[in-house]
Formats: structure tokens, sequence, C-alpha cells
């Protein structure tokens, strides 16, 4: 197999020259247009770095993912999950981050790449409060670079396209996976039971 190994080597394949779109719309702090997709996304894949590597984690919060502090600053409240923390290991040890935000219905992505800090401020935490809980930390990101990503990617998966979403039946179960990564896990109760588990923990 051949290996693309230098950056000269890549310009030969996709040319050195970029649309003056692919440049342009890179703005440095959030235009009142990038304001308005991004408060209406309600998930988002955040990456991280560490010294174990890298990890890219599912964020999603119904009415928007973040809040929209200021046009450099967005607040990322974390909410129940596995406990593994393992963005938030990476961002307290390397500030670096990105994220991307879907909007079910748009082919239109958005992208952030910036810094972060993880937060426990009272005051902030309780900002957040649903159902009388409130996230045990928040993640402040301070913008570097904020754009919107061609929609190729999207159009080509129709990822929203109704036709094309898989049957939940015929996909293997939590239960299942963890049975055949474990060997010895008891699938049946585990995905009877995660339904209410986790209604009883969403927040």
């Amino acid at each position: 197999m051949k290996i693309i190994s230098s950056i000269e080597e890549l310009n030969t394949i996709y040319g050195a020259a970029l649309s003056p779109a692919s440049v342009t719309k890179v703005t440095k702090q959030l235009t009142p247009l990038y304001r308005e997709m991004i408060e209406i996304s309600p998930f988002a894949a955040l990456a991280t770095v560490g010294p174990e590597g890298l990890d890219c984690s599912p964020r999603g919060d119904l009415g928007g993912v973040v809040c929209v502090a200021d046009d450099e600053t967005l607040h990322l409240p974390d909410w129940r999950g596995n406990n593994r923390v393992d963005s938030l290991s990476n961002i307290v040890r390397d500030p670096r981050l990105a994220l991307m935000f879907l909007i079910p219905g748009s082919n239109t992505t958005m992208r952030i790449n910036g810094r972060g800090v993880v937060s426990d401020d009272e005051a902030l935490l309780s900002s957040f409060e649903m159902d009388g809980k409130h996230p045990r930390t928040v993640v402040v990101i301070s913008i570097d670079e904020v754009y919107f990503q061609c929609a190729r990617a999207v159009m080509r998966a129709e990822l929203w396209n109704e036709e094309h979403f898989a049957d939940p039946a015929k996909l293997p179960t939590p239960g299942q996976m963890l049975k055949a990564a474990t060997g010895d896990f008891d699938q049946e109760t585990y995905d009877r039971e995660w339904p209410g588990r986790a209604a009883k923990t969403m927040w």
C-alpha cells in the first residue's frame, strides 16, 4: 500500500489552492448567524487530546447543547454519563478541544476549535438546573476559530432521510455488545432495565 508521507504529496493530489469561501468563513468569534446556528444545535461531538491519546465524546441537550456566554465563550454542561471522564481528564491536562455541532434536518454543520477549562463554580452549575438537578462540572470554552462545514458529507450520507434510518430491532443491543466484550454478562437483564435506568438518571 502506498502511503502519503508529506504535505507536498498531499498538495500534488489535492492542490494547494483553497476556494475563497474555505478561508473567509473562518472567524475568531461568533457572528450573529454562527451564534444562531450553534444555539439551536442539540448535539455536538467533543474532541479532546491528552497524554493517553485522543477522545471524541457525544454531547446532547434538548434546546441547545451549549450555552453561549458571549461571542468568544461557550458553556458546556457535563450531565450524567458513565463517569469515565475521559474528555474532562484530557481538558484539565491539555486545554485544546474541538466541537462539531449537528442540527437535525440541516445539512450544514458548525465547527469550533478552542481551549477549555473545567469549572465547578456553584453559580455556573446552578444556571443549568434541570428537574432540580445540575451538572457536576461545566466546560468553559474559549473560541479560537469558528466556521461552518461544507454540507457534502451529510448530503452523501442522507443523514436525515428516514428511508435510510437503521431499524433498531436489527442492531446489536448494549447488553449484547457488553456480553461480546466481556464474555460472562447478563445481557437480557441489562437490556430490560436500561430504558428505565436511563430515564431516572438523565440529569
